[in-house]
């Protein structure tokens, strides 16, 4: 199995620091998550494991070889980095043609990965006519045109409308169900919630995190339960018996912090408390994001002062 290897890679423009000593390993069969902040390395970090930069120090190899060293590139590593590289001129097909000959693969990988992508039907027309969503698509199709073992994404639901959204995400689960390398930056965070399993989080070039989602979401976001009832202070008497705080919200429900819904509904059960709803209010990915990257962001607006 094929997996994408980042050891001490460190990346410098002239002062600028972009990627510092980097370390993490993207295994096969499951969708790993690259995130952090604007300026936090990420973009960089891709175009080195590609062979498009040379590190300052350190190696990024796929397959545990250099991008450049590989025979076949296409045939290993599918990659989109920018939507806008097809020639505006071209037809769709005519540039995933001229890809498929340059790099020794069957003329008919083309026909596969246009309907793959759902982009048969306007395979003739030329690529300056296409929308973002469009050119989104065909710089997939490009990616999985070899039939790649890893596939490197960076940010593929930009433009896609709500239909292109959903297909995105059975792509992805279903390319690591198959066993293969599957790497996504991506800045929406409730979207890729949706489909990844494990997390590589950067911030000012240095590694944040590496590791399962539902661990790292866990890690910072504590559990709370939410509760409506109809007698709020027998609520609050037996929550404050066991040590809870109820706090209330404006649409009529309650939560408490650092407690679990089970323990929560067994005390209110004891003491008879009427319960209308009781649920897990669990952490998202967003919060605990920010809550990991708050002091790493390169550019933050100011709140305006009151």
């Amino acid at each position: 199995m094929t997996s994408i290897d980042v050891r001490d890679l460190t990346k410098d423009y002239g002062t600028r620091r972009a990627v510092d000593d980097l370390s993490f390993t993207v295994r096969p069969g499951r969708v790993t998550g690259f995130l952090g902040p604007n300026g936090a390395g990420k973009s960089t970090t891709m175009r080195l494991v590609l062979g498009l930069d040379r590190p300052t120090a350190g190696t990024a190899t796929v397959g545990g070889r250099p991008y450049t060293a590989l025979d076949e590139p296409l045939r290993l590593v599918g990659a989109l980095l920018d939507a806008d590289c097809a020639h505006g001129s071209r037809t769709a097909r005519d540039h995933l043609r001229v890809l498929a000959a340059s790099n020794r693969l069957p003329a008919r990988r083309v026909d596969e990965v246009m309907e793959q992508t759902g982009i048969a039907a306007v395979a003739r027309r030329r690529v300056r006519t296409y929308s973002l969503g469009m050119r989104q698509r065909l710089g997939i199709a490009a990616a999985l045109l070899g039939d790649p073992e890893v596939v490197m994404l960076d940010e593929p639901s930009n433009g896609l409308d709500p239909e292109g959204i959903v297909w995105i995400r059975g792509l992805l689960r279903g390319l690591a169900a198959e066993g293969r390398t599957v790497l996504v930056s991506s800045h929406l965070m409730n979207e890729t919630a949706s489909f990844v399993d494990h997390l590589v989080v950067l911030g000012r070039g240095r590694l944040l995190a590496d590791t399962p989602m539902r661990n790292f979401i866990d890690a910072r976001v504590q559990p709370r339960v939410r509760i409506r009832t109809s007698d709020a202070t027998a609520l609050k008497a037996a929550l404050a018996r066991h040590g809870h705080d109820a706090v209330e919200h404006d649409e009529g429900y309650w939560t408490v912090r650092h407690a679990r819904v089970e323990d929560v509904g067994r005390i209110l059960s004891g003491a008879g408390v009427p319960v209308l709803e009781l649920a897990s209010a669990e952490g998202t990915l967003e919060q605990a994001y920010l809550d990991l990257t708050a002091a790493e962001t390169e550019f933050a607006a100011q709140p305006k002062e009151a």
